[in-house]
């Protein structure tokens, strides 16, 4: 068990832990000549051959309100120091708001420096914590008055200390590994170390870990938890990691975080559920204003957006955007604490709700129905409601990382909601079973009323039909989505979908003239095929005519219009579409210019950039500047018709 120390300066939390432990925690000379803590002192103290007590001492100044939230994010177990002399102080109510915030519900009040007050003085001193504790979580705390001058109650707080670590439940190593980084040393002769707690899953001597959000890769020598050497650091263990990798000895700061790789993925902006101080008034009224994040030993200016009101009152929750100044390395549902931006007085905290929230249309019903699903603690509960609300699409991955799930975790949860899953690369969008027949039917449905409308159509484009059902899928995953069973009866012909049963006949007239068209459109003119009006004084028929059967075939997918009035046949389109992309695989970094592309056609270079153009138009190439990319995702629009 992680105990952690909170209270006003010169409260006594070092000389209490000294007294507990022997170790004295102040080892900065700084802290010797000034006598106050400055930074996070550790100490560890085995009260069984299985049961070690760890102790996280926090500085009590004003100034050093940070590295208390630091030390504070990785405990399980406070203890509230407030002295007998001063009693209740600024940092006292501070530290306690903190710890309430940080969603710290276990702890004890221990009254120091009794043996310099009276019996009346430490019933008064009693008296004022317990109203300063109202409505915290220390509200019916066990109090406890001592003295590490003459030793009295020492013993009991052993004795509740060693009581609670044994009624403690281990918390679940099932989830991906996260250490927040509280400390960043050499020593000589082994290298790097990392101290920190870690806030979820277990690591492993020999492992790999990632650092984020720089995205530094590490590799674990060795490791101490609670003070010992180990093969495995497990969630709520005090660790020490001694790390190896490129770049890491100047590249990893306190409040960074190492975790599985698979988890990075650094945010900086983040929907929240805040609670306000009852001390908070005027200066938080206003929307967007500045203030300093806490997120465990991370501190980051941010901005605050009103989700639910234009206002918040103080003692009040409600749902906030965080606009951060840089991105940093979460995970849901982390608490946080907010100072004010001068970093003088503690605000409010809460918990984070999304870490990849839209920056509009974000005071949505939508949005609020999507942040009361995310808000929900349990993983399978909170993706249960979000199938059930728009858009009915989540992607299971993000999901996933997004709250540190392991692999046996993310197969609980498919178990037990049996999802339709969507694996299109990197991502698995999910789908409700209920919802997925009824995306289903509506796929069909739409196909056929559309058949029944333009029955001289070759059918809908995809995007055209992917775009007009719910829920809209992204376009990978709607790909995914045709390729299942259900969807047997639909035929791809190039950038088009149709039902099998469905088809576009040319009258026998239309089909005489277009046998005597389509040779003009091949061969080796094939690239520089004639226009409109050149096919209409071969034919010696009006260009209406023509324009109007080219059109017509167009649908059924035989030719393509790349500019106006000049037809290309879609045999001849797919065998440019490959010459771009041999031009593009020769090219270092993929990129190729026009001119490459019209010695390849010997077609001009007036016709080449129509040609560009019209791949740039249906999503084939990406233009920027004098150079075009291929996009390989839309590669098969025009294969021709079998």
């Amino acid at each position: 068990m992680i105990i952690g120390t909170a209270g006003h300066v010169d409260h006594g939390k070092t000389t209490l832990v000294k007294a507990l432990t022997g170790v004295d925690t102040d080892r900065l000379k700084e802290e010797k000549l000034r006598g106050i803590s400055i930074d996070l002192g550790f100490a560890y103290l085995p009260v069984a051959d299985d049961l070690i007590l760890g102790f996280i001492d926090v500085p009590g100044h004003e100034r050093f309100v940070h590295t208390m939230v630091a030390g504070a994010s990785g405990i399980d177990f406070a203890l509230m120091v407030v002295a007998a002399d001063d009693g209740v102080m600024p940092q006292t109510r501070e530290h306690l708001a903190i710890l309430d915030l940080l969603g710290i519900d276990r702890g004890l009040i221990v009254i120091t420096k009794a043996d310099l007050a009276s019996e009346q003085r430490l019933a008064q001193v009693c008296s004022a914590i317990r109203a300063a504790a109202t409505g915290t979580f220390l509200a019916q705390a066990e109090m406890i008055p001592l003295s590490a001058v003459t030793g009295r109650g020492i013993p009991a707080l052993l004795d509740r200390l060693s009581t609670a670590a044994r009624e403690s439940i281990r918390k679940s190593s099932d989830a991906l590994f996260r250490l927040a980084i509280d400390r960043v040393f050499t020593l000589h002769g082994i290298g790097l170390v990392i101290t920190g707690t870690v806030v979820s899953g277990s690591v492993r001597t020999g492992e790999r870990v990632l650092i984020s959000p720089s995205g530094l890769e590490a590799r674990v020598r060795s490791l101490h938890a609670q003070g010992r050497p180990m093969e495995v650091g497990r969630v709520g263990d005090r660790c020490a990691l001694n790390l190896s990798g490129e770049g890491v000895s100047k590249g990893i700061h306190r409040g960074d975080v190492a975790m599985a790789p698979e988890l990075h993925a650094p945010t900086s902006r983040i929907d929240a559920r805040l609670r306000l101080l009852e001390s908070e008034s005027g200066a938080t009224e206003r929307s967007r204003f500045r203030v300093r994040l806490h997120h465990g030993a991370t501190e980051v200016g941010a901005r605050v957006v009103w989700l639910d009101a234009e206002r918040m009152l103080p003692g009040r929750s409600a749902d906030v955007q965080l606009v951060l100044d840089r991105p940093i390395a979460a995970a849901l549902p982390d608490h946080f604490v907010l100072r004010d931006g001068s970093a003088k007085r503690t605000i409010g905290g809460g918990r984070f709700i999304d870490l990849r929230p839209p920056d509009r249309r974000r005071r949505t019903r939508e949005r609020a129905l999507q942040r009361a699903a995310l808000a929900i603690g349990d993983p399978v509960a909170a993706f249960e409601a979000l199938l059930s609300i728009p858009p009915f699409a989540w992607d299971l991955t993000t999901f996933a990382r997004d709250r540190a799930l392991s692999k046996g975790m993310i197969e609980e949860l498919v178990s037990a909601l049996r999802p339709v899953l969507l694996d299109s690369g990197a991502f698995r969008i999910a789908l409700a079973a209920e919802r997925w027949r009824q995306f289903c039917s509506r796929l069909v449905a739409t196909l056929g009323a559309f058949h029944a409308d333009h029955a001289d159509q070759q059918g809908i484009g995809r995007d055209a039909l992917r775009l007009s059902l719910e829920p809209v899928l992204p376009a990978t995953a709607f790909e995914a989505a045709l390729s299942r069973p259900e969807f047997a009866e639909i035929m791809r012909e190039g950038g088009f979908l149709r039902l099998r049963s469905h088809s576009v006949r040319l009258s026998l007239e239309d089909e005489d003239v277009w046998a005597r068209i389509a040779p003009l459109l091949g061969g080796e003119a094939r690239f520089r095929p004639p226009r409109v009006r050149d096919i209409a004084a071969v034919m010696v028929r009006p260009e209406a005519d023509i324009r109007r059967l080219l059109m017509l075939v167009s649908r059924l997918g035989r030719v393509d219009q790349v500019a106006h009035d000049h037809f290309f046949l879609r045999s001849t389109v797919s065998e440019m579409v490959a010459i771009a992309v041999t031009i593009a695989s020769r090219a270092a970094d993929g990129a190729f210019i026009a001119a490459q592309f019209r010695d390849q056609l010997s077609n001009g270079r007036k016709v080449a950039i129509q040609i560009l153009e019209f791949f740039d138009r249906q999503g084939i190439t990406h233009h920027q500047g004098d150079q075009r990319r291929i996009n390989h995702q839309r590669l098969d629009l025009f294969r021709a018709p079998g």
